[in-house]
């Protein structure tokens, strides 16, 4: 099992999050400065399946340290949960910029840790998956390419991640509010017709494909293809 790194100075913290995730089952290493995380965090033996990272270390800041394993070709894909004291939205949003997956801000509870972790490793396992095809819908989650009835569809980042957000889903409904987390990020405050206007416009954009996206009424929208045999054909060709 690749075990979930925690990079924490403080020591009492460190053991709490530690004791939590073994308890789940979890296999845990802990470094306690950003150059131990970094280290551990390129161990080639023991690559970590995710990293709980503080920001407020010494030497090597947790920003910094973002940075830098986003740069590495063997933690560019890790996922991250910044773990802080700092809870403005300025730092969360500087933090998901660089990278991170998810932000929990001290003082948390075990509880949300956990769950988030676990959200976060699901969406991981789901995204190895490279790319979504039925019988009229082709969607390269690497190359963010999308062919309706051989046609190439040109969508902007926001619209791609979303459509992807829903294919990697097929079948099941995903709320608004997971949206909203997924695409725009935990923090996100604005106003949720956001997200409705984006899924109007990328139904617009798919044209004759834009039906594969269902509106469940009062909870969300949910992915069904556009073939017989849609929400079934999730593969991971390309090396992934």
């Amino acid at each position: 099992m690749r075990p979930v790194l925690i990079i924490e100075d403080d020591a009492d913290i460190a053991e709490g999050v530690r004791y939590s995730l073994e308890r789940e089952g979890f296999a845990v290493r802990v470094a306690l400065t950003g150059e131990q995380g970094l280290t551990a965090a390129l161990d080639a033996q023991a690559p970590p399946s995710l990293i709980i990272l503080d920001l407020m270390l010494p030497g090597m800041s947790g920003m910094e340290l973002c940075r830098r394993l986003r740069r590495e070709p063997a933690t560019k894909r890790t996922p991250i949960i910044m773990l802080t004291a700092r809870a403005s939205e300025t730092d969360r949003v500087a933090g998901l910029d660089l990278g991170a997956d998810d932000y929990i801000t001290k003082p948390f509870s075990v509880r949300e840790m956990l769950a988030r972790v676990r959200a976060v490793l699901r969406r991981t396992e789901e995204q190895k998956a490279s790319s979504y095809e039925d019988e009229r819908l082709t969607i390269d989650f690497a190359d963010m390419r999308v062919v309706c009835d051989g046609a190439q569809i040109r969508l902007t980042r926001k619209e791609f991640a979303l459509l992807t957000t829903l294919a990697r889903s097929a079948g099941r409904v995903a709320t608004r509010q997971q949206l909203l987390d997924e695409v725009w990020g935990y923090e996100h405050y604005g106003d949720s017709r956001t997200l409705d206007v984006h899924v109007r416009r990328l139904r617009q954009k798919l044209g004759a494909c834009g039906d594969c996206i269902e509106t469940v009424i009062g909870v969300g929208y949910r992915f069904t293809g556009c073939g017989q045999h849609t929400g079934k054909n999730l593969s991971a060709r390309g090396g992934q």
